[in-house]
Parts: C-alpha cells; sequence; structure tokens
C-alpha cells in the first residue's frame, strides 16, 4: 500500500471520528437539557426521592471480603 492511500484512509478515519464526536456533543446538550426541562416539571424533587428509595431497595448487599488471610496457610 502506498503511502498516498494510507494517508487518504487515515484522513477518512480522522474525519469519521471528529463526525463521532460532534454527535457525541450533541447528544451531551441534548440529555442536559432534557434533564433540565424534567427538573422543572412537577413532583420531580418526590419522583427522585422515589427512585433513590427503590434503587436502595433493590440493591445487592455488598460483598465484604475477608482480611484475615487463613487462606495463605493452606499453602
Amino acid at each position: 500500500m502506498s503511502v498516498r492511500k494510507l494517508k487518504e484512509q487515515v484522513d477518512a478515519m480522522t474525519r469519521v471520528i471528529q463526525q463521532l464526536i460532534n454527535e457525541i456533543n450533541n447528544t451531551k446538550d441534548l440529555s442536559i437539557g432534557t434533564l433540565e426541562v424534567v427538573k422543572l416539571m412537577p413532583d420531580y424533587d418526590k419522583a427522585l426521592k422515589d427512585l433513590k428509595d427503590n434503587y436502595e431497595k433493590q440493591k445487592p448487599p455488598k460483598l465484604e471480603l475477608n482480611d484475615d488471610k487463613s487462606w495463605e496457610n493452606n499453602n
């Protein structure tokens, strides 16, 4: 493959990556705007509290690791 072809491919990939970055930024801006609108809705604070409460009820218990190193004596 020639250097010119390789450069063209890199340039094309660079343009595609830049388009992806632009789309990600647009999506971020849309998400932030949507969140700001939702915050203005009535009962937003109550809904947020309910979501947090439901999450706390459903999340699995934390895994606790045993630090006594008794497993080292088995080797």
